[in-house]
Formats: structure tokens, C-alpha cells, sequence
């Protein structure tokens, strides 16, 4: 069988620490999950670097790979150690549950899968007694909104164990948490003879329609009328926690950026509001709006451009 070189497809050194494993993983869950990306092999490849994940996350089973993967390289013939077989069945890395044949590969099979132990010995990647379920992850979709307030949030999970194929959760989301941070649901994850799994979820932000996110900022384009920006105005401009009164000076010009401090979302320290303006300019509808320009380029002196 194909060797699998988990530290290749993660992107990261043999030598990595956990927490640069991690953000790697998240970075390629983002990117290849099938509910959101576009990519043509997104499924196999998250499943790929699921399983990559499910390895180096774990230091034992890293430690074991480490020992049997010396001096092998992605895409070499791989022998297990004899005796070795898998026959355990693991997490699908969408929040389901299936069998091992469904997601994990033959390579991964073949050392983290269980076998008969000989007297009084625990069978390679199991521990004696009845086994835990496997822990499960899924990644999750927010609404602003929710991660502005905090609150519940109500996510569908793939569970083929359902009678509708799926299963419903109420989670709760802690106010302002970060895109790409997991929240840990005990006892939620994969079944097993000697209890549940956990559940983890990664947290997404859901798009907005009105406001970009950049960190813990958000970016909000007002359009503005030519006489506003030239005469000054107040306007009311929509934030995550209701509208705000926003003051445009005499002057303004279109691509200014105007801060609403502490209106982003929430941390320590909390995050701001930009507010970039957009001069539009309206099309004129009948004769006298024509005029109304011809006037203005008659009196005015002004040009747009500066070559």
C-alpha cells in the first residue's frame, strides 16, 4: 500500500508543535470542506487532511506513526508490521459516523486499526476495556449577528444513526469567538461500546450582506449623495448592535474611512467599525435634472481628475 506522508498534506514540518498543526488544519478544513468549498476534490481532499489531522492531533498516535513512517516518503510501498490489521471504525470528519472503509485509508488502517492482542496484551491502537467512541468534527456556519450577542445556535449534522440521516443541536456560542476556533461538545461525538465521543466544531462566520469582517473590525460601505458629501450630513449607518448616528463632514470625498470606535466585534480589546464612503452620484431622469448638471459644470470649478 501507498505510504501516507500526513506531515506533507497538513503543510507543516515534522518537527511542528500542536499548535501550528492545528492552524493548519483549520486553514485546509476552511478551504476544502464540501458544505462550503468549490474546489472539484474538496471531499477527498478533506477527508485526506482529516485524517492527517486525526494522526498528528494524537500524541500517541503521532509517536506511533513517527516510528513505523522513518525513512519513508509520500507515495512509497508501505508494509506494516506484520500481524497488524485494522478493523475499527472511526469518525467521518463531517460529523457522522461510519465505517473505516467509507473514510480512513488502507494506509491508516493498517496502523491505527485494531488486532487480536495476544494473552493479557491489548490489541495495537486499542486500549483494554470497551472503547470510548471516536471523537467527531464538523465546521459550522454563524450569523454575525449570534457571534456580536452571543447566544444559541441551532447546526444539522450528518448522523447516519438518525432516523433521518441527521440530528439536530442546540450550541451555544460564546460571545465574539473567533472564525476558525472550536467549541467542544462532551458525549456528542461517535458511539462506542464504552460511552460517546465529543463533538468539535469549528466556528465559521457566516456572510454578511451589509458588513466584511478583518479580525475583530468590521467594514461597512455608505453610499452617500454628492450634496452629503459636500455640504456634510448625518446619517444613520447600521451596526451589529442597531444604528448609530454617524456625523459626514463638509468635504468628504469617496473611499474615506470614518471609525465608529468599540462597535466591532466584541474581545480585549473589542474590535471597530470602519465606515468607507461611496459617492453616488444620480442619474438624471428628465430635462430639468439635466440642467441642474449643466448648471453645476457651468458655476463649478472643478475637475475629477488629476492628469
Amino acid at each position: 500500500m501507498e505510504f501516507k506522508d500526513y506531515y506533507k498534506l497538513l503543510g507543516v514540518s515534522r518537527d511542528a508543535s500542536p499548535e501550528e498543526i492545528k492552524k493548519a488544519y483549520r486553514r485546509l478544513a476552511r478551504k476544502y470542506h464540501p458544505d462550503v468549498s468549490k474546489e472539484a476534490d474538496a471531499e477527498e481532499r478533506f477527508k485526506e487532511v482529516s485524517e492527517a489531522y486525526e494522526v498528528l492531533q494524537d500524541p500517541e498516535k503521532r509517536a506511533t506513526y513517527d516510528q513505523f513512517g522513518q525513512g519513508y516518503h509520500a507515495g512509497d510501498e508501505f508494509r506494516p508490521p506484520p500481524g497488524w490489521q485494522g478493523d475499527v471504525r472511526f469518525t467521518d470528519g463531517f460529523g457522522g459516523f461510519t465505517s473505516d472503509a467509507d473514510v480512513f485509508s488502507e494506509f491508516f488502517e493498517s496502523l491505527f486499526g485494531g488486532r487480536p492482542g495476544g494473552a493479557g496484551q491489548a490489541g495495537f491502537g486499542q486500549r483494554s476495556g470497551p472503547q470510548r467512541g471516536s471523537d467527531q468534527r464538523s465546521v459550522i456556519r454563524v450569523p454575525l449577528e449570534t457571534i456580536y450577542t452571543g447566544g444559541e445556535h441551532q447546526v444539522r449534522l450528518q448522523d447516519p444513526g438518525a432516523r433521518s440521516g441527521q440530528r439536530a443541536l442546540k450550541v451555544k456560542i460564546p460571545r465574539g469567538i473567533r472564525s476558525g476556533a472550536e467549541i467542544r461538545l462532551p458525549g456528542q461525538g461517535g458511539r462506542g461500546p464504552g460511552g460517546q465521543g465529543d463533538l468539535y466544531l469549528q466556528i465559521e462566520y457566516e456572510k454578511h450582506p451589509l458588513f466584511e469582517v478583518d479580525g475583530r473590525d468590521i467594514v461597512l460601505d455608505v453610499p452617500v449623495a454628492p450634496w452629503e458629501a459636500a455640504l456634510g450630513a448625518t446619517l444613520a449607518v447600521p451596526t451589529l448592535g442597531g444604528k448609530v448616528d454617524l456625523k459626514i463632514p463638509a468635504g468628504s470625498q469617496s473611499g474615506r474611512r470614518m471609525r465608529l470606535k468599540g462597535r466591532g466585534l466584541p474581545g480585549s480589546p473589542p474590535g471597530d467599525q470602519y465606515v468607507r464612503l461611496q459617492i453616488h452620484a444620480p442619474s438624471p431622469r428628465n430635462e430639468e435634472e439635466k440642467e441642474l448638471y449643466r448648471e453645476m459644470s457651468r458655476r463649478l470649478e472643478f475637475t475629477a481628475r488629476r492628469f
